[in-house]
């Protein structure tokens, strides 16, 4: 599949299954994360694997951070936050490893992680998976990259869920680009 193709077509699933990508499609994954826009070449992003048992590690550390970081949500929403990760063979926790001595403004390292979490989404679709990128109460929570062993300067910005699936996928509905686009000729 070409760039292009790849990019018109993917559209993100909520469930997936085995299998999900293998060592060598996982190493072309993470090449294609590590192309994206880098101001100031400061390499801003870190990524956690979680697969297998991984799963239920990332259930316990997140049911950790929020029950510290707000308890009733923690009680409310226990069952959902054990059974999220077992949505889908492979999570990917994208994080913005923000410099703050550096010139480049916080604001684009976190962009560049965003655009790493992109090339991640659109890899895995041109390798014949399927994903979606999650946020949450588990995103942008101090608590949370703590929890996991993350600098405070690291800031979680989505957990990717790949995997495969048997559903057909309905083609993403195309946009008037004439709606957000403004030409000054």
């Amino acid at each position: 599949m070409d760039a292009i193709e790849a990019i018109l077509s993917r559209k993100s699933s909520p469930r997936q299954q085995e299998p999900g990508p293998n060592e060598k499609e996982l190493e072309l994954i993470y090449k294609s994360a590590l192309r994206a826009p880098d101001h100031g070449a400061l390499k801003p992003w870190k990524f956690i694997n979680v697969s297998g048992d991984g799963r239920k590690k990332l259930a316990e550390a997140a049911l950790k951070a929020i029950e510290i970081s707000d308890p009733d949500k923690a009680i409310n929403n226990k069952d959902k936050i054990l059974n999220a990760p077992y949505r889908a063979p492979l999570i990917i926790v994208v994080i913005a490893s923000v410099n703050k001595e550096s010139r480049i403004p916080e604001v684009e390292q976190i962009l560049s992680a965003g655009a790493a979490a992109q090339n991640i989404l659109i890899a895995c679709h041109s390798l014949g998976y399927s994903a979606i990128w999650r946020t949450g109460f588990l995103s942008f929570n101090e608590e949370v990259s703590l929890s996991f062993g993350l600098n405070k300067n690291d800031i979680i910005i989505g957990y990717l869920y790949i995997g495969s699936t048997e559903k057909k996928i309905e083609a993403p509905e195309v946009s008037n680009i004439n709606d957000f686009v403004q030409k000054w000729s």
